[in-house]
C-alpha cells in the first residue's frame, strides 16, 4: 500500500463532479419538493431591494390610516407620503394610476417595482412630478434615483 495513490472512493480512478451531482439535485428538488409560490415572492420582492446603498424611504403617511373619514367620499384616492432624510415622495394611488412628486422638487428617475415584474421606468420633471396610467395591482414601492441617490420606500398593498 505504500507509494500507492490514494482511493478517493471512486470506481476506477473517476473523478468527482460537485457540479453535476448538484444540477442533478437541484431538477429532483424542483419536482419532488417545489419551491412555495409565498417564499418565491419573498425572494423576489428581497431581490428587488438589492439596492445595498439605497436609503429606505419609511412611510410617514397613508390616507387609509392617518385621514378622518369624509361622508360620501367613497373612491377617494389613496394619499402616501414617504421620507428618507431630506427627501420625500408624495404619491397619490387612484383606479386611473398613479402620480407623485420628489420634494424637494428635483429630476429624478423613478421606477414603480411591483412584484415579480420589471420596474415601470418613469421620469420626474424639473418640479419632481411623475405619473403613469396604469395603476399598481398587489405590493408596490418605488425606487428613486436623484443625482447620486438610490432611494426605495417601503413595499405596501394596493
Amino acid at each position: 500500500m505504500h507509494g500507492e495513490e490514494p482511493n478517493d472512493g471512486w470506481p476506477d480512478g473517476e473523478d468527482f463532479d460537485g457540479a453535476l451531482l448538484e444540477e442533478e439535485l437541484r431538477q429532483a428538488a424542483g419536482v419532488l419538493d417545489p419551491m412555495p409560490p409565498g417564499l418565491l415572492q419573498i425572494a423576489v420582492d428581497a431581490y428587488a431591494l438589492h439596492d445595498l446603498d439605497a436609503r429606505v424611504a419609511e412611510l410617514t403617511f397613508d390616507s387609509l390610516v392617518d385621514a378622518i373619514p369624509v361622508r360620501g367620499a367613497t373612491h377617494a384616492p389613496r394619499m402616501l407620503t414617504f421620507s428618507a432624510g431630506e427627501v420625500t415622495v408624495d404619491v397619490e394611488v387612484t383606479a386611473d394610476g398613479l402620480m407623485g412628486q420628489v420634494l424637494p422638487p428635483q429630476p429624478a428617475r423613478v421606477e414603480v417595482l411591483n412584484g415579480p415584474q420589471p420596474g415601470v421606468p418613469l421620469t420626474a420633471d424639473d418640479m419632481g412630478r411623475f405619473t403613469t396610467a396604469t395603476p399598481p395591482s398587489g405590493p408596490f414601492a418605488l425606487r428613486l434615483r436623484t443625482g447620486g441617490d438610490v432611494v426605495v420606500t417601503e413595499w405596501l398593498r394596493a
